[in-house]
């Protein structure tokens, strides 16, 4: 059966993201073990790993980073290969470093910073809230029918990476950033799936079934 470590450190949406996995894996009709977690020893040997995430860059991080040894056992599992999605504060973690109330050092595993969005138009507010469609920057199975469709959106921040090769979609919001990066085994999205209804259940099904 797989096992799918959904990365529990007191993230904001982990009860929204739990109840996504379930209802996304009764709708694909496979049984799968899916556990809202800090067990460093299910997260190593997990077969996917979903890392939640809502609030400030270096509030999340610092969370993480108390939950002994997760940081650790992801890593492993990333490295053998274990498909990662992290979705918004989650997905900013990926990152090098975040410059949000100072610099807070990320994971790093997708080289690059996350910084405030600052749109060009005075007239759009910040945070980016509420529905946007996106855009596809590099093609990308878990991406390639969620182009065009609305995902539900609340940040401040944005990450941009260093290659701008691992954005493989954007986002307009007075100027285009990223709404989802991968390489590898690794992917993020910055909006949060588990509130974007039909569109957002797709998806995780297309990372449930995601063999990198």
């Amino acid at each position: 059966m797989q096992t799918i470590a959904l990365i529990d450190y007191g993230s904001g949406n982990l009860r929204s993201a739990d109840k996504a996995l379930w209802e996304t894996a009764r709708r694909l009709g496979k049984r799968r073990d899916i556990r809202a977690t800090f067990d460093p020893e299910f997260i190593a040997r997990a077969d996917r790993i979903v890392l939640p995430g809502v609030g400030a860059f270096a509030a999340c991080m610092r969370a993480l980073s108390s939950r002994d040894g997760v940081i650790e056992a992801m890593g492993e599992a990333v490295r053998r290969g274990a498909p990662f999605l992290g979705i918004c504060v989650g997905m900013q973690l990926l990152a090098t470093r975040g410059l949000e109330f100072g610099e807070t050092r990320g994971l790093d595993w997708i080289p690059g910073d996350v910084a405030v969005i600052k749109p060009k138009d005075p007239a759009l507010k910040v945070p980016h809230m509420g529905w946007n469609d996106i855009a596809a920057e590099a093609p990308h199975p878990l991406f390639a029918d969620a182009v065009g469709k609305d995902f539900y959106f609340t940040h401040s921040f944005a990450f941009t990476p260093t290659d701008s090769a691992a954005v493989t979609a954007s986002v307009e919001h007075g100027g285009r950033f990223a709404a989802a990066v991968a390489r590898d085994n690794l992917a993020g999205v910055q909006f949060h799936p588990e509130k974007s209804q039909a569109s957002g259940l797709a998806l995780i099904g297309r990372f449930l079934e995601w063999a990198p």
